[in-house]
């Protein structure tokens, strides 16, 4: 058995034929590896010591900061892990769309599934300490599924445990949370084997199987250094500035007589919350925050010879537009509900969907005019 496991290890990794010209952008899958392994083992420690009750939920998360040997650290290594895990994939995700790794298709979807995943897990974690934000987040939220017709609220009563957030909805949401790392786990499993059925794909879209090189030495070099770096970055949040992604509000014990002020979720949600708020109407706003995620699986459907952007100077231009209308997007849902943020939010979120159809055409009019240039 042991050496089964040995010879497969060889063969996917240590042996792997991968480009020879990937650059440091390629370091973040690895990157996301390593934060999900910590979320595993940094929540499995939290979970010894936290209890999932309406009454003491946010006494327990006090006692593991102030009482449980280095808590402190593991509650803001688990924390601030999140934020970091979130931050790898964003950039793996933007790396995929700027080099067209999307044409690898079954490793495209698993990806964008991990990614659905990782956020059902990311919300279900932000509940637990049950502070302020904890709970009106998670009214908010689950509130949306009221929109589904006929049968909407009923569906919200059933996953609340009653009819309004209670000790039920607190103690499933935990149990949810436990075990939805182990599935994230068996995604980026299947994610790498369909990665190494087709190999990697590089900054210049060759698909060729010449100037390939094992992976062992030469990337895992590349990787440790990657390891070193982003652990330095994130130790030094942990133990400098454990607070910065948190919100003040999460800090006030759950009160569910009094409504905060501005309600929002975590940073790394903002952007989909900008764009739910855009639309005046409930169930529009819902339909668009679901597309401005699903619509990420739409991209392996642009059929198209181009491999990069990097090669096309109109296709970078529009990709860099959309990443700063991402990050404007982010910005738009921290802010107030009230003009002239509720404008600026919708003309963010009508710019968001459009570069879908942007490219979609691009890569058509690029297709027909190096096709024409072939027959010239």
């Amino acid at each position: 058995m042991n050496k089964m496991f040995f010879n497969l290890m060889k063969k996917s990794l240590i042996k792997l034929p991968t480009p020879i010209n990937i650059s440091y952008w390629w370091n973040f899958g690895s990157l996301l590896g390593m934060f999900l392994m910590i979320q595993i083992l940094s929540g499995f420690l939290l979970s010894m010591h936290y209890c999932p009750n309406t009454m003491y939920a946010f006494k327990s998360i006090i006692h593991i900061i102030q009482n449980i040997k280095l808590g402190w650290l593991i509650h803001n290594i688990h924390i601030n892990g999140a934020s970091l895990f979130f931050i790898c994939m964003y950039i793996h995700m933007s790396r995929g769309l700027y080099y067209y790794s999307f044409k690898l298709t079954n490793t495209w979807m698993i990806g964008i599934t991990i990614y659905l995943f990782s956020m059902a897990t990311a919300f279900l974690g932000y509940v637990l300490p049950w502070g302020q934000m904890s709970f009106w987040g998670a009214t908010v939220i689950t509130n949306l599924v009221s929109t589904i017709p006929y049968m909407g609220y009923m569906i919200v009563q059933w996953i609340w445990g009653g009819f309004s957030i209670n000790n039920a909805t607190l103690n499933r949401f935990y149990s949810i949370h436990f075990i939805m790392p182990f599935l994230i786990l068996f995604l980026v499993l299947i994610h790498l084997m369909f990665l190494h059925n087709t190999g990697s794909s590089n900054p210049l879209g060759v698909n060729s199987d010449l100037f390939k090189i094992y992976f062992h030495p030469y990337f895992t070099l590349k990787d440790n250094l990657g390891f070193m770096l982003t652990m330095f970055l994130f130790m030094l949040i942990n133990l400098e500035y454990p607070y910065m992604f948190s919100d003040p509000d999460n800090f006030i014990p759950a009160n569910p007589m009094i409504t905060p002020l501005h309600i929002q979720p975590e940073w790394y949600f903002l952007f989909a919350y900008a764009i739910l708020r855009s639309i005046p109407n409930k169930l529009g706003g819902v339909i668009a925050l679901l597309s401005s995620i699903l619509m990420f699986y739409m991209f392996p459907l642009i059929n198209s010879k181009l491999k990069s952007c990097s090669l096309y100077p109109l296709n970078q231009y529009i990709y860099w537009i959309f990443i700063n209308n991402f990050i404007l997007l982010t910005w738009a849902g921290a802010q107030i509900i009230e003009d002239p943020f509720i404008t600026i939010s919708q003309f963010l979120a009508f710019n968001y969907f459009l570069f879908f159809f942007i490219i979609n055409m691009l890569s058509k009019i690029w297709d027909k005019t190096l096709f024409n240039n072939m027959n010239s």
